[in-house]
């Protein structure tokens, strides 16, 4: 028979001191409280995983901050569990990660840290959006929720009445962000299944509908409306630039003076800025450039072509050309996005190359090979087709309405940005 250990008592142990190396008292049954050679003193429940049968030993506590009446409480508890099979190391552990789930892995934490990595891959003005959306509709409510806790009727109920609304494009956009930032607690090993994926399907689907945009023959008419329109003229510039490039909204407002190669007569917009992430080059008119010319005395001395009003350290809102465009009298018939879709229109009806307009709008080409291929020799063959566009804006704005034809006509002197 096995010898039966010796019991400790509370004299024996205040009674040890460090010997200068490590040590084991046993008290039986598996409770060990080790002494290190710096004094300290740790309680060890010794035992044989139910399965394995390998040897581990389990922290209880220091000592005398657990005394040996609790340690030996603590080890007779682990002992029961062992008696039906299981592992007491493994099942603290467990219910310390599920506690550590109610107050680390909230709702709002995990959508930080997934948004830390889905924000490099979108552009900054996207990336404002979602955690815009975030912001407004869903922390409220589920901040500090635990991911753990997070169930389809509870997102349902907080999304119906955005739905009411007939905000369906928000709940489609939300539904995905819940979904991806579930997945990612998934994929994280926080929780065991995303509960919300199927949930778009019970919301009403949003129409497609395409971006508001003006006929071929109205170009006119907004060109002599961003003439007479009482907008701030660097505003005034941002719509034209965005007119004569092609460009994506937030694409324009965050032109920065590094991009512009003058010798060249090319912007080049990096890939972070882009919508699918590829980086773009645009060759640039006449017109294009004495845009330029006119907001150099402005901002030439600052990162971005068009600052922001309030800090001029940063670039303007995406959304700065579309407001200014419901004060002139447009909304429901042109937002700035539809500027591209009016030039598309127009560049394809005078008969130039639907292949140069699809690249020149910097939709991605099917044949990613082919497109890295041909990029170079695109930016020259569009020199042509965006000189005849930006003629085309001239023409329309009567000759002398709009600001890059104002500053032409003075021989580049600079238009003053008042």
């Amino acid at each position: 028979m096995p010898t039966q250990a010796t019991r400790l008592s509370d004299r024996q142990l205040k009674a040890v001191k460090a010997t200068g190396k490590d040590f084991v008292l046993s008290d039986g049954d598996g409770l060990q409280l080790r002494v290190r050679a710096s004094g300290s003193m740790m309680w060890n429940f010794n035992y044989r995983e139910p399965l394995t049968r390998s040897r581990i030993n389990m922290a209880l506590g220091p000592y005398p901050d657990l005394s040996l009446a609790n340690a030996r409480k603590k080890a007779a508890e682990a002992r029961e569990l062992l008696a039906l099979g299981i592992d007491p190391k493994a099942q603290r552990d467990e219910v310390r990660q599920a506690k550590l789930a109610e107050t680390e892995h909230t709702f709002e934490k995990v959508a930080t840290a997934w948004f830390e990595l889905k924000k490099d891959s979108v552009t900054p003005a996207y990336a404002e959006d979602i955690w815009r959306s975030l912001t407004l509709h869903i922390f409220p409510d589920l901040k500090t929720t635990p991911l753990s806790q997070i169930s389809a009727p509870m997102v349902i109920k907080l999304l119906r009445p955005i739905e009411a609304k007939g905000s369906l494009e928000t709940v489609k956009r939300l539904s995905q962000r819940l979904n991806e930032i579930m997945t990612y607690g998934v994929n994280s090993g926080l929780i065991f299944s995303n509960p919300l994926s199927g949930i778009r399907a019970v919301f009403k689907k949003p129409k497609k509908e395409n971006m508001a945009a003006l006929r071929p023959d109205e170009l006119s008419e907004l060109m002599i409306e961003i003439a007479n329109a009482s907008i701030k003229r660097i505003t005034r510039c941002l719509i034209e630039w965005q007119l004569h490039t092609m460009t994506r909204p937030a694409e324009a407002a965050t032109t920065r003076w590094a991009d512009i190669d003058f010798d060249k007569r090319i912007w080049i917009i990096p890939p972070e800025r882009m919508k699918k992430r590829r980086p773009h080059t645009i060759p640039l008119t006449e017109q294009a450039l004495a845009l330029l010319e006119a907001l150099k005395p402005h901002s030439g001395h600052r990162e971005y072509v068009f600052p922001a009003d309030r800090n001029p350290r940063t670039h303007a809102n995406s959304q700065t050309a579309n407001m200014a465009l419901k004060r002139m009298g447009f909304q429901d018939r042109l937002v700035s996005h539809g500027m591209r879709s009016m030039a598309s229109t127009i560049l394809n009806e005078h008969g130039w190359d639907p292949e140069l307009i699809e690249v020149a709008l910097a939709h991605v080409d099917k044949d990613e090979v082919r497109s890295a291929y041909n990029r170079a020799d695109y930016i020259e063959r569009r020199r042509p087709m965006m000189a005849w566009w930006s003629e085309h804006i001239q023409k329309a704005a009567t000759g002398n309405l709009s600001a890059s034809a104002i500053n032409q006509t003075r021989d580049h002197n600079v238009v003053p940005i008042r």
